[in-house]
């Protein structure tokens, strides 16, 4: 007779599919990692030093969270940094099922030994290779779980988009493909694209959804519904502006001041 197996820590540990179209397990909430870093205080977001970041990492991981998400540029790649840098003292790389993305300016404005910075950004095959290689140098690993399109950029073609993303995965340096913040109409063309090529598509889909921002609910759900794409939404509490009774009375209290994606409000 087998035992049954434990009960996990907390609900982060009872996995499913990412997808219809991607077998792997993850957690049902994933950490979004663009406040782990220490380069944005500047602009008024919230960072982490690398202490605090590892201690919000550890805490994740040992409540069975195994799905992290971040970006190239997050924290002017500090973000990924910290993160690489934690996976490899821990040894749990493999463990971690871990999301980042391209299409943004990841070098930063103090980057001024680079003088020419137009191919690091955007959807080219050019931009994507650089970004891709840096992402593994910065997160300490030969392979990406998930790598997004962060979002569109209105003059790759799908076709490039899609054969340079497929690339990647027959290289084993991608395991699976997602988009952020893209219209419907695109990604079912990619999809479509990819699916007669015989390429790899889109498995997931980011956007920004809340009770205030619902443009999600129009299109983009329905085409999820349609090609078998995942859902993964941020925003989800409007960056703090959705509050219980409570809440708010105690931030008015503090006197707190708010953030948002343009800084301090």
């Amino acid at each position: 007779m087998h035992r049954a197996p434990a009960l996990p820590k907390s609900k982060l540990g009872f996995y499913r599919l990412l997808s219809p179209l991607a077998g792997v397990r993850v957690s049902p909430i994933q950490l979004g990692a663009m406040t782990i870093g220490d380069k944005w205080e500047h602009y008024g977001f919230g960072t982490t030093n690398k202490e605090m970041g590892f201690k919000l990492l550890d805490t994740y991981y040992e409540m069975g969270g195994n799905f992290i998400d971040t970006s190239n540029n997050y924290q002017d790649g500090s973000s990924e940094e910290f993160i690489g840098e934690w996976m490899e003292k821990r040894g749990i790389r493999d463990q971690i099922f871990l999301a980042t993305k391209f299409s943004t300016n990841y070098l930063g404005q103090d980057r001024t030994d680079v003088q020419q910075k137009v191919n690091f950004v955007g959807n080219s095959s050019k931009s994507l290779k650089l970004s891709v290689r840096d992402s593994l140098k910065k997160l300490r690993t030969d392979y990406i779980d998930l790598l997004y399109v962060h979002w569109w950029d209105y003059e790759t073609s799908v076709e490039e988009v899609m054969n340079s993303l497929h690339n990647l995965v027959a290289e084993g340096k991608v395991l699976y493909l997602g988009i952020s913040d893209t219209p419907a109409w695109v990604v079912s063309q990619a999809n479509t694209y990819a699916r007669l090529q015989g390429k790899t598509p889109f498995s997931i889909y980011q956007g920004r959804w809340n009770i205030m921002e619902r443009s999600f609910e129009r299109d983009v759900i329905p085409m999820a519904k349609s090609l078998g794409v995942a859902l993964a939404p941020w925003d989800v509490i409007g960056g703090g502006k959705l509050r219980t009774d409570a809440e708010d009375a105690e931030k008015r209290q503090s006197a707190e001041k708010s953030r948002s994606l343009m800084g301090v409000e």
